[in-house]
């Protein structure tokens, strides 16, 4: 049998062919990049810049930064450079957080290649949850007050009822405060009856404020101090923020009494320091930036003080006096008007800047208060606009729309009571999951598992026949940016001394620490584990974090 002949210049054509297809079948491969992965910066950089081994193209793909809620802070064409190697994005100013670079682009055969990973810049202050609320660990009592209780106990039902009433007598009192320098001003009509009533209201509602801020400290540092020695009281009320606070706050109950036979001035700086210090204690001190929401809840708690202490002003004068009643529901119905306006624009923004998203009304028993709250605001909104409109008209206001605007108040206060001690977001869990299976084992931990840093680990046990993995890939992919690309952490073995042995396996063990989680939500871990004879076995893990 005769051979073959094939020319020469044929099978060099056929090499270079098959070795243009060899290099096309090599998919582009990031190899530097500025930020890098897992860099802490003091400053925002001013541009990212990805280096890839060969030309790709960006024009169907994307480069993007997102930032710490996921959004994007960066967008847009990236600027190309060396032949298609590298990719720059500029950067607007960055301030301290968690950033996300993320890509996608198309290798010069066509396939797309994907990827994210997270830097740093200046020292972000650690991610808001449930624990930030919980003021045993403020203290640093860990074990206390955690875990669910499946009754209500009658120590818990007083706490309760303290906080309603304590609130309903803070809003009652800074209110007459506040009405008792603003009516006079509004209408010289209201006569000396009006007056003598209205400072024996004043007496009344300073007492009450009195009697409920006494109990209101006392049951809530009883709470938090119980099994504590007495020498933790000092610090509680000497060296935390939840203390001073309650400090001034009794300070400023004792003033009381004493402010309503001062000036209206000075009635006026009482109950604006009152709403401060209530401001400064809530939930709005724990977010940033602090003059934004401390301001924002202050507008918030003053326009419920308006509304509340004013129609509780109207419902008392409704029993006593009709005429001067009607007097007042004339010079009450337009600021109470406003002060709804004011409580439902700062309960927007405070709900906006306390909630990722509005899906995390859900989540928690505090959005669902808010709604109810809300709802309630709307029915309190309509009632007290039907009582303006007949005022408007010459009438005097209606007892029945009295008594529903003041049945309305009296629910959003016992619900101001109980969500103003609920965190507005849920508690973080570590992720725990581990898989049994005749060919693998496999172990996987985040904790705590929060936006930001956090420590993972991954163990795998193999048949003793197959020996140890070759490789175990840990990756980290949005559920709510299913566009981006995974995260890869950089796994290092370690020697575990854990007891969790199976017979007839081998246990290899890998960590590592970072902030590859760089925003709350959905997550999906992806683990490849490759084995010594390059047979890939994949598991996925779902989780999410708040």
């Amino acid at each position: 049998m005769r051979g073959i002949r094939v020319p020469l210049w044929l099978a060099a054509l056929l090499i270079a062919l098959l070795a243009a297809g060899g290099r096309a079948d090599a998919h582009a491969v990031l190899e530097r990049s500025a930020p890098e992965p897992g860099e802490r910066l003091a400053t925002g950089p001013g541009e990212v810049r990805l280096e890839f081994n060969e030309p790709v193209d960006a024009s169907i793909g994307f480069l993007r930064v997102l930032g710490s809620r996921s959004e994007r802070v960066a967008d847009g064409d990236p600027a190309v450079e060396a032949g298609g190697r590298t990719l720059r994005l500029s950067l607007p100013r960055l301030g301290e957080g968690l950033y996300t670079v993320t890509y996608r682009v198309l290798s010069a055969d066509g396939h797309p290649v994907e990827g994210s990973y997270v830097f740093v810049v200046g020292d972000p202050p650690e991610a808001i949850d449930a624990s930030v609320f919980d003021l045993h660990r403020q203290l640093g009592h860990e074990g206390h007050g955690e875990g669910a209780a499946t009754q209500l106990s009658t120590g818990e039902f007083l706490l309760y009822v303290v906080r309603v009433f304590y609130f309903g007598a803070l809003l009652s009192a800074a209110g007459w405060f506040i009405w008792s320098a603003w009516a006079p001003r509004r209408s010289r009509s209201f006569d000396a009856g009006f007056r003598d009533w209205s400072s024996r209201w004043g007496l009344w509602t300073a007492r009450a404020f009195l009697v409920a801020a006494l109990l209101y400290v006392f049951f809530h540092a009883t709470e938090l101090m119980e099994g504590q020695p007495g020498s933790e009281w000092g610090t509680l009320f000497l060296e935390t923020n939840i203390g001073r606070g309650w400090a001034v706050l009794l300070v400023l109950a004792l003033l009381g009494p004493l402010a309503r036979t001062a000036s209206r001035a000075v009635g006026l700086i009482w109950a604006g320091a009152l709403l401060l210090v209530e401001s400064m204690s809530g939930h709005a001190a724990a977010y940033e930036p602090a003059w934004l929401t401390i301001g924002t809840d202050f507008i918030h708690l003053a326009g419920a003080a308006v509304w509340a202490g004013g129609l509780a002003m109207l419902a008392g004068l409704w029993l006593a006096d009709r005429k001067e009643a009607a007097r007042f529901a004339a010079v009450f119905s337009g600021p109470a008007l406003w002060s709804m306006i004011a409580l439902a624009a700062s309960g927007l923004v405070t709900a906006w800047m306390f909630l990722p998203g509005p899906d995390y009304l859900f989540y928690t028993g505090w959005g669902t208060l808010l709604l109810v709250k809300t709802g309630l605001t709307v029915l309190a909104a309509l009632a007290g606009g039907a009582i303006r409109l007949r005022m408007r008209r010459g009438g005097m206001p209606q007892g029945a729309l009295l008594k529903a605007d003041a049945a309305v108040m009296a629910a959003i206060v016992i619900i101001v009571g109980l969500f103003t001690h609920i965190s507005p977001l849920p508690a973080n869990e570590p992720v725990y999951a581990h898989k049994m299976g005749e060919d693998m084992h496999l172990t996987l931990r985040v904790s705590p598992n929060v936006p930001g840093d956090n420590r993972f680990t991954v163990k795998v046990w193999l048949p003793e026949p197959v020996g140890e993995p070759k490789s175990v890939v840990l990756r980290l992919r949005s559920e709510d940016r299913p566009e981006a690309g995974p995260i890869d952490v950089p796994l290092e073995r370690y020697e575990d001394d854990e007891f969790d042995q199976f017979s007839g396996f081998v246990k290899t063990a890998y960590r590592a620490e970072g902030p590859y989680l760089p925003f709350a939500g959905k997550w999906t871990a992806e683990i490849r584990v490759t084995d010594s004879e390059a047979n890939e076995k994949v598991h996925r893990e779902t989780f999410r974090n708040y």
